[in-house]
């Protein structure tokens, strides 16, 4: 496909903005949206790039006429810089394709061409991938391993939006091969030729589907559930090439959508002001496709923040493995890099926190095991997940915080905190930094830690007891086995030594609490 076949969609009503014969005839090789001013890092060479211009602020460009040349060609030069094919511009949001815009594409040498406001952005991503997957079945009829009328059927099927289920049960019929799956790297069933859908990891038979991500998450791959016969393995093959650019188009709408969310994280931090309609928040969360406003029984707006940190990783890695978590709930939601801590990724979804807590202690393990499987270190995936709450900025901002201190008190038995579960003296530091709990607990302990460290009889364990058993002097010594006037001369000198009277509630919160730092510290949350 070449970008002048665009043009001669006639439904779709695509016209010139500026281009040369020479520009026209690009390849193309896929189509991303896009409304960040500076996209550079989500563009693939080959690609169409398509933007409503939200990004296009010509009110505040009134005062400044040479701001709009600069925001044009900074524009333009991420283009430019990403070698992407071609530009389409919607009409939509300001009614025409400014001035400024087309001279930008014109000095950077880009073909601009502009969509009507009635043409949807999901029927020309669509026409793209059609064309493309025609233009496979052409180079690959008559020696694929396919053949030519089940290949036709079976781009039929995929052109019309059918499942990936149907897509394999119909391979499977035709073509004569074992059942098979299609999966996520990470695990994740995508489709199904088999009634039962529970494959597992994936073996080492599984074939690539498309180009495999920048994520041990995000890949597709296909995979039989029984060895294949000698000559089904290149049907095998083929089937999944012909599956490619589904990966392909899946890939580049989470990279749009990932867009979308970093704006949306964006102003949750600076809190804008979005309880209303007309809030920057609320625009930006109805074009991820979230609801806005506060929850009520006829319009349940209620979001739920999520956080996931991978230590070490990839910018990119974080936000897939989030994402292929979050997949498993069947909600709407957006993910995307949190710039603010590296290896970090924050979502939104629609679905509540329990079922968010569920989804992730799924793929937490399996999110894990692809890990392993990229690098040599030890595979870390902790996350943390929010209350939900009203869709607006006051609301999601104290939310996000709750998730980020579920994430820090994450259980170390699974590497997962819910805000829910914040229901303990020992949960809630277990968010605390390990060098902030040392600090206290020093500072309060460690004169008994000194006592310990040269006598035989362990301060630091009589006080534990105590304070499990409720300051309760005889099960103390029971549990101890000792006297209880010992007992009695044991805390007394603790209360010496710590400054501290353990008849008193705060008192003996403050010494629990740096007992309890120990044991976080030694847990290794």
């Amino acid at each position: 496909m070449i970008v002048g076949d665009l043009l001669g969609l006639t439904d779709l009503r695509i016209e010139v903005g500026w281009a040369t014969p020479e520009l026209l005839a690009r390849e193309v090789t896929g189509v991303t949206s896009t409304d960040l001013q500076d996209p550079a890092r989500y563009l693939r060479p080959g690609e169409l790039v398509l933007t409503g211009l939200v990004w296009w602020r010509p009110d505040d460009l009134v005062a400044d006429p040479a701001a709009a040349a600069r925001a044009a060609g900074r524009f333009a030069t991420a283009l430019r810089s990403a070698e992407v094919a071609g530009l389409l511009a919607g009409e939509g949001t300001h009614g025409a394709v400014p001035a400024e815009l087309a001279e930008a594409c014109r000095t950077h040498g880009i073909p601009l061409l502009s969509v009507p406001a009635g043409t949807s952005f999901r029927a020309v991503t669509d026409r793209v991938y059609l064309r493309l997957w025609g233009d496979l079945q052409l180079r690959s009829e008559g020696t694929a391993a396919v053949p030519a009328t089940v290949r036709r059927e079976l781009l039929g099927l995929l052109h019309t939006g059918a499942e990936p289920s149907a897509v394999l049960a119909r391979a499977v019929a035709d073509l004569g091969l074992p059942d098979c799956s299609l999966l996520t790297t990470a695990g994740r069933t995508l489709g199904s030729s088999a009634s039962a859908r529970s494959m597992g990891v994936p073996t080492p038979r599984a074939l690539p589907v498309g180009p495999q991500g920048a994520s041990p998450f995000d890949g597709w791959l296909l995979q039989p559930h029984a060895e294949p016969a000698t000559g089904a393995v290149a049907v095998l093959h083929g089937l999944a090439e012909l599956l490619g650019p589904l990966a392909v188009r899946a890939r580049s709408t989470a990279t749009a959508q990932r867009q979308g969310a970093a704006r949306v994280l964006d102003l949750i931090r600076a809190g804008a002001t979005g309880a209303g309609p007309d809030g920057e928040l609320a625009e930006a969360l109805t074009a991820c496709g979230l609801p806005t406003g506060a929850p009520s029984p006829s319009a349940p707006a209620a979001l739920t923040p999520v956080v996931v940190r991978i230590p070490g990783s990839p910018a990119a890695w974080s936000p897939a493995a989030l994402a292929e978590a979050l997949h498993r709930t069947d909600a709407p939601f957006v993910v995307a890099a949190d710039a603010s801590a590296a290896g970090t990724a924050v979502g939104v979804t629609t679905a509540p926190t329990a079922a968010v807590t569920a989804a992730l202690r799924t793929a937490l393990p399996r999110l894990r095991s692809a890990l392993s499987a990229r690098q040599a270190a030890p595979a870390v995936v902790h996350a943390g997940v929010g209350p939900s709450t009203a869709a607006n900025a006051g609301a999601l901002r104290s939310a996000l915080v709750q998730a980020e201190y579920a994430l820090a008190s994450a259980d170390p038995s699974d590497g997962l905190g819910s805000s829910a579960g914040l229901g303990s003296l020992a949960t809630l530091l277990r968010g605390i930094p390990a060098e902030v709990q040392t600090a206290y607990r020093e500072r309060l302990l460690a004169p008994l830690v000194e006592h310990d460290r040269v006598n035989s009889v362990s301060l630091l364990d009589t006080l534990d007891v105590f304070l499990s058993l409720d300051a309760s002097w005889s099960r103390t010594a029971r549990a101890l086995h000792i006297h209880v006037n010992t007992v009695h001369y044991r805390v007394g000198r603790i209360e010496e030594l710590t400054g501290r009277s353990l008849s008193g509630l705060e008192d003996r919160l403050d010494l629990r609490a740096a007992l309890l730092c120990g044991r976080t510290e030694r847990s290794g949350a």
